[in-house]
């Protein structure tokens, strides 16, 4: 056959062992975090129906799509493209099965047929947690809540959760004066505000055909954009007979003072009336999480209300809100501030036990065997024409903590040497006692 040039699509990543053993450290934490909180595990399948997918997100998402057929079948598919429609779906089909309101959280790949970029890939994890049932806005500050407490047993200190309201953005394009059929133009522009500038969102206003008193007043609004939850009554004055904007402040108002209930860090959470969300499935409260030390590092998080999602799925809707963290992000977030453990090393193998000569293999794999029935992660070395020498060497560089030495003389009197090797600690050990050698080793 052909030679075949090894090669990855775009935007598809493949990860060495010690890449895979940092995300799941990360996996691991949030992980706990959402058991913490009472969240239950879901999966669903990585295939949707199109029309599953299709209508929910938006023209300008909905383009990254990818679609999927298999040669003569008759469905119409799609790879998902979050864990939200998809949860959706599943609660409509699985409501007799359900306890409500139902917390669920579900760490899985989606695909995006994005251009890949750094930290934008075609395929990456989301780690997403939602609230079915709620409506109350008790379970949006419950969701910001998670998010801080995630955040912060994963190491990061300095962030902001920015939240804002579907309804405040309606009132402040009815403040502005914006026509209803061109909301969504004014929405998607302010959106880009972070990374074009007033100006160019200005222009991109003008280019829509969006008036410059409308533009005035919004920018009017918008130059007080960020600010605690004090801004909420400045707010409620300035947008007074606005009925859906008064609703949102409401809203707003309510979950601060349960987060301040909880003691969530008023440092962490701020109001931002510029924060969009860009997918059109939302319909309350906002939140995205920006890292802000040591320079602003982008979106960690994103998520929302979306009550009106699971009713196209069923006859009555059901009131949902939820987040996902940006996992793969963060991930590169805590390699770029170095914020994985000391204790996490490249390798699951804690011990190595050498093997000193072709005849001593068995003692190697039976000795290996001791130390895993005794909880250590344990690899035997299998190559036993390497010096002792090179052995060790292999299991520096792989990141092994501890090496085992079982010669003929330490056969012979019924002992295991060990060597630690991040400092060169040395011990020997009854062969009974060799899991607790190991383990004095480990914990220091």
């Amino acid at each position: 056959m052909p030679k075949i040039d090894a090669r990855l699509p775009k935007g598809m990543r493949d990860f060495l062992p010690e890449e895979v053993l940092k995300r799941q450290y990360v996996f691991g934490v949030i992980t706990d975090v959402f058991k913490t909180f009472g969240f239950e595990p879901i999966e669903t399948p990585v295939l949707e129906m199109e029309d599953t997918l299709l209508g929910k997100y938006g023209d300008e998402a909905e383009k990254l799509i990818f679609h999927a057929q298999h040669p003569g079948g008759k469905e119409e598919l799609a790879l998902r493209y979050d864990l939200t429609v998809p949860l959706s779906r599943y609660v409509s089909m699985h409501e007799n099965d359900l306890s409500f309101p139902f917390r669920r959280y579900h760490i899985a790949p989606v695909w995006r047929a994005e251009r890949p970029q750094k930290g934008r890939y075609r395929e990456f994890y989301q780690c997403d947690a939602d609230i079915v049932g709620i409506e109350d806005p008790s379970a949006d500050a419950e969701i910001v809540s998670l998010v801080t407490t995630a955040l912060r047993r994963l190491g990061f200190a300095d962030f902001k959760v920015n939240v804002n309201h579907r309804q405040i953005l309606t009132g402040i394009g009815i403040y502005a004066g914006v026509p209803d059929a061109q909301l969504g133009d004014l929405y998607r522009s302010v959106d880009k505000l972070d990374k074009i500038g007033i100006d160019g969102v200005a222009a991109e206003l003008r280019e829509s055909g969006i008036a410059e008193d409308a533009i005035a007043r919004m920018f009017t609004l918008l130059e007080r954009r960020e600010g605690g939850a004090e801004s909420l009554g400045w707010l409620r004055e300035l947008l007074a007979g606005i009925e859906p904007a008064q609703k949102g402040i409401a809203d707003l108002e309510q979950m601060v003072e349960y987060l301040n209930v909880m003691g969530v860090p008023q440092e962490n959470v701020q109001i931002d009336y510029a924060m969009v969300r860009g997918l059109s499935y939302y319909t309350g409260p906002i939140f995205e999480t920006v890292i802000t030390k040591p320079d602003n590092l982008g979106s960690v998080t994103g998520g929302g209300r979306y009550d009106e999602l699971v009713g196209l799925f069923r006859k009555q809707s059901l009131a949902t809100t939820g987040t996902s963290l940006g996992v793969e992000r963060i991930i590169d977030l805590m390699d770029k501030l170095d914020l994985y453990p000391p204790a996490l090393t490249g390798t699951v193998v804690e011990a190595l036990v050498t093997v000193f000569e072709p005849g001593l293999q068995g003692e190697t794999l039976k000795l290996a065997n001791e130390l895993r029935a005794g909880g250590v992660r344990t690899e035997a070395f299998m190559q036993p024409k390497k010096s002792i020498g090179k052995q060790v060497q292999y299991a520096d560089r792989k990141g092994v903590r501890v090496v085992a030495f079982l010669g003929s003389e330490e056969i012979k009197n019924g002992v295991v040497n060990f060597k630690r090797l991040s400092d060169g600690t040395e011990i020997s050990a009854p062969r009974a006692e060799a899991v607790q050698a190991v383990r004095s080793l480990l914990s220091e």
